[in-house]
């Protein structure tokens, strides 16, 4: 067996790339997990993992926002030292990937995304996160000296894997690197069909509460034609979110996994009108048997089909619902929408992990 270790950005909650982490651990369970930070109350797990961390653990409030010491990763992360492994498969959407190796040492990285708040999306964050002053000022020197950085430490990577075709052209455009895509998965055993009776059912969405995952436009949506919406989640825009919507649409908060799957199975449709780099909660919808209707961008175009959901093509209340009207028009059958998530099991993506180490 090869001396392996894996290393992601962070683990300070969990959600698509944490179970990526948690699916190379299963993978790997003797491969210690180097990260920048450890929040083990919402990681669950990795009880058993040897987690090995940096010295941002110990500074304040680390643990909890992780975002403040973005611009101390690349330090974190290059004082690692990786001298005694053969293979390191980092899995990357921030800092690390720029990991430093010996020339003999295979560095695979699991690219989740070029780092965006960097990249194609930098000045879009700065808008809608309303920095304060002086903080809008700093920010565009400092991200200019991160891009340099990320960019250079780009090429310390031996082989890139992308997550999707749409991360794989972002790769080249900013690191001028060939990509390979495997795709993550989603967990069949736990979202299943059940019984649906959906006729008259709300529709749903769910993420965290922040600008880029479009909430405002689902309720601009909402708000004019009436229908049921129920929303699961929360983050920083719920109070301005729960101010604009009207009283057809609901927010849930957090709920329970059991929960998650039951809201799932009797909604007449998931709604996705963010831009994701793949979107692991379409998969889960689809795996209940509930169709998506999403925008038409991003990772959504390599995982929804014509059989499993429909798709709108601006980010406008008004093509949403010009869709949302279209889609009341036609049935969807269940079993057909979960057949097309099923080609997203979890052991393919084992599968080509394994076969990219040389292990199968």
């Amino acid at each position: 067996m090869k001396k392996i270790a894996i290393v992601c950005d962070w683990l300070t909650n969990f959600a698509g790339a944490e179970r990526v982490i948690l699916a190379l651990h299963e993978l790997f369970p003797y491969a210690p997990i180097y990260t920048s930070i450890y929040n083990s109350k919402k990681c669950p797990g990795f009880e058993k993992a040897d987690i090995k961390t940096s010295f941002l653990q110990y500074l304040p409030f680390a643990k909890n926002h992780h975002q403040a010491y973005l611009l101390l990763m690349p330090y974190a992360f290059e004082n690692f030292d990786f001298s005694d492994y053969e293979v390191v498969i980092s899995s990357s959407h921030a800092c690390a990937k720029g990991i430093i190796t010996k020339p003999d040492t295979l560095h695979l990285c699991y690219c989740h995304s070029p780092m965006r708040y960097a990249w194609d999306d930098c000045h879009q964050y700065m808008r809608e996160y309303n920095l304060p002053w002086p903080f809008s000022k700093l920010a565009p020197l400092l991200m200019t000296k991160m891009r340099i950085w990320d960019r250079a430490s780009a090429d310390r990577v031996d082989k890139f894997i992308a997550n999707s075709y749409f991360v794989a052209k972002r790769i080249k455009k900013y690191y001028q690197k060939d990509s390979e895509v495997i795709y993550p998965f989603v967990d069949l055993d736990r979202f299943k069909i059940k019984s649906r009776v959906v006729k008259n059912s709300y529709f749903l969405a769910l993420g965290r509460l922040i600008p880029y995952k479009k909430f405002d436009l689902l309720i601009e949506a909402f708000n004019f034609n009436g229908l049921a919406l129920k929303i699961i989640g929360t983050g920083k825009d719920a109070k301005k979110l729960k101010k604009m919507a009207k009283n057809n649409i609901e927010f849930l908060g957090r709920v329970s996994d059991k929960q998650l799957e039951q809201y799932y199975q009797q909604a007449q449709a998931l709604i996705f009108p963010q831009v994701e780099d793949f979107g692991i909660v379409p998969l889960e919808a689809m795996a209940c048997g509930t169709p998506i209707i999403a925008y038409q961008e991003g990772g959504a175009l390599e995982t929804i089909n014509a059989r499993s959901g429909v798709f709108f093509d601006n980010q406008s209340s008004e093509s949403l619902n010009q869709t949302i009207n279209e889609f009341l028009t036609r049935s969807f059958d269940p079993k057909i929408v979960r057949k097309q998530a099923e080609k997203f099991a979890k052991v393919n993506f084992e599968k080509q992990i394994l076969k990219k180490i040389g292990l199968n």
